[in-house]
């Protein structure tokens, strides 16, 4: 195909080659400058480094070190050339790989591909377009992301880029999106699920869970329980998502559409939503026969709607873009309560702004959560502010609250995430502190190790969630699952106001593979306080610890939507629903995950 006349669109904006022939020249002229022996050269070269960085030379870090194509900023997007790969027997990386077993070709079958229009949708490019710097990597990074896709490569023809104008090609290769699961606990009881995180290949995501035969006691009990939801993708990265959960003594649904900040040049973000509550709570008792729980019903619905806007900052160093934002956004809450447990719960409006700081960048390396694929990882700083006023029934009150984040990565020293949160309501002039809530995070793990064809890793995971004057009944703090001891299930309701956990695991991926399956091994020591039977008390190390020990098997496979199986042996020695604390269990759900650096949406302090 003949390649487009440009010279139309050229002129409708400014001359970008000579725009870039000027800069060039510009940052030439003055690197030659500060290496003068003259005063005004040694001047000049106190005022620019112009070394090269680290990172630069170690070729890690996708958003300041992708390079490769700066020559191309600022050209005209002349064409934009999608190939799209099946889940099974493509490679991205090498062309002439095809199904070749009866396996690989009966998945395909079945595969609906990724639409060349979903693809377009993620990416930060347009035909006819200047190209802006990072928008390569960053469209790159975003498309490895998305729930669909397994790895994307987006680089510049340069065999057809010209002087001003460039050939873009983009790769993608799918996940084999439709997964199901089927737990058989007994005869009775069990868990059945259904998704698909590609429906018609256009990236809506279709997720069910129903769990029947439950053992639940108490109001309302019930012996299943439902979660749905499903989630479109529209242009300019807009999401809309509905979701439903019925389960015992507690009924949720809502609706939501949202924009974030999923780019380091976003510069508007902002969301719309309704979500409606029905509970019973248990607002008094221990669960013993002397003091049984009292129930009562909760009833309410929240409307939720927030705008934010990213400002980008003065760099001082050039040839780089600063990557640092100043974020400000503000955020209304209405919550409208119908039924009410005890009259703590106010309806009222929450009017909230923050103000932040924020700087993303992103390495890649592989063997973290994943069996070998490429994989981002987020690093940083973000500091904010959140201020607000809320209007209720009785007694207007303010909030305050603040966040600090810090990751950073290094090949050898291995990745540290450390965050911290406080938040709190403050009513009258008296300064009545109110639903306050200290949260703090430690994530760390090591540097790949290897010893023949196998590799391990350390993780130590350490949170609190320190509650203090909660309302009654506002227990929502257990130690069941990814939220304390893994495979935990507690023998009877055991939350409370204040928890603290500490998590140690050490993997192992081996070499083994079966029907695209990869095999590792775990061990795991989980620790647990949780004031459970001490309300009154803020920290929770007055009671005894709970713990959990165990180790596992972990099959993945990368081209499927459920990519993890899990089969862990674990022992509990109190607090166990089984008599003698042990359990064999399996699940889908990955327990460590990464914390992005990027913010926006003012609110409380998650309290759960």
């Amino acid at each position: 195909m003949p390649a487009r006349d440009t010279t139309r669109l050229s002129k409708t904006r400014p001359d970008s080659l000579r725009r870039r022939f000027d800069e060039e020249r510009m940052l030439n002229g003055l690197k030659a400058y500060t290496k003068r022996k003259t005063i005004a050269g040694k001047a000049a070269s106190a005022l620019f480094n112009f070394t090269e960085r680290r990172e630069d030379r170690a070729g890690l870090d996708v958003t300041l070190l992708d390079r490769q194509f700066d020559k191309h900023n600022y050209k005209i997007v002349r064409h934009i050339n999608i190939r799209t790969l099946d889940a099974f027997g493509f490679s991205i990386t090498d062309t002439t790989r095809v199904p070749r077993n009866i396996l690989e070709k009966a998945g395909n079958t079945l595969h609906i591909k990724t639409t060349k229009a979903r693809v377009r949708q993620v990416l930060l490019f347009r035909e006819g377009e200047e190209l802006e710097p990072q928008d390569l990597a960053e469209s790159e990074r975003l498309l490895r992301q998305t729930a669909e896709l397994l790895d994307a490569r987006v680089y510049v023809n340069e065999r057809t880029s010209t002087a001003d104008s460039v050939d873009v090609q983009v790769v993608t290769k799918d996940i084999f999106s439709i997964s199901g699961s089927l737990q058989l606990r007994d005869v009775q009881a069990g868990v059945i699920g259904l998704r698909d995180v590609n429906f018609l290949g256009q990236g809506h995501q279709l997720r069910n869970r129903l769990e029947y035969g439950r053992g639940d006691d108490g109001p309302q009990a019930q012996s299943w329980r439902y979660l749905g939801s499903y989630l479109v993708p529209f242009r300019n990265f807009v999401y809309g998502q509905a979701r439903y959960l019925n389960e015992t003594r507690n009924r949720e649904a809502g609706v939501r559409f949202t924009r974030d900040f999923y780019s380091v040049n976003t510069r508007y973000a902002g969301a719309l939503s309704y979500d409606y509550f029905d509970r019973l709570v248990a607002i008094d008792g221990d669960g013993s026969e002397q003091y049984p729980y009292i129930f009562r019903q909760l009833r309410y619905n929240v409307q939720d709607a927030w705008v934010g806007r990213a400002l980008r900052l003065k760099s001082y160093d050039l040839g780089y873009e600063n990557p640092g934002r100043m974020i400000v956004s503000a955020r209304t809450i209405r919550t409208s309560f119908s039924k009410k447990p005890t009259p703590d719960y106010e309806s009222a409006d929450l009017l909230l702004g923050t103000i932040g700081y924020s700087v993303r960048r992103y390495y890649k390396d592989k063997y973290l959560f994943g069996f070998g694929r490429t994989e981002d990882i987020p690093t940083g700083t973000l500091a904010s502010f959140t201020a607000g006023y809320e209007f209720n029934e009785v007694t207007d009150r303010r909030y305050f609250g603040v966040r600090l984040a810090y990751a950073g990565y290094h090949p050898q020293r291995g990745y540290l995430y450390l965050n911290g949160e406080f938040g709190s309501f403050i009513r009258g002039r008296s300064n009545d502190w109110q639903q306050g809530i200290v949260n703090g995070e430690l994530l760390y793990f090591t540097r790949l190790y290897h010893t023949g064809n196998y590799q391990w890793r350390h993780f130590l995971w350490q949170r609190n969630a320190i509650g203090f004057n909660r309302r009654p009944g506002e227990q929502p703090l257990a130690i069941d699952g990814v939220r304390g001891l893994r495979g935990f299930q507690p023998d009877g309701l055991l939350t409370g106001t204040s928890r603290v956990t500490l998590n140690y695991e050490a993997t192992v991926f081996t070499p083994v593979s079966f029907l695209g399956f990869r095999m590792a091994a775990l061990a795991f020591a989980d620790v647990a306080w949780l004031n459970a039977r001490t309300l009154n008390r803020v920290l929770p190390f007055s009671e005894a610890p709970y713990t959990g020990f165990g180790f596992g098997l972990r099959f993945r496979n990368e081209y499927a939507a459920l990519r993890t199986f899990q089969i862990t042996f674990g022992f509990y020695p109190r607090g166990m629903s089984s008599p003698n604390g042990i359990r064999v269990f399996e699940n889908a759900r990955a327990y460590y995950d990464f914390s992005d650096f990027s913010f926006g949406q003012p609110g409380i302090v998650r309290y759960q």
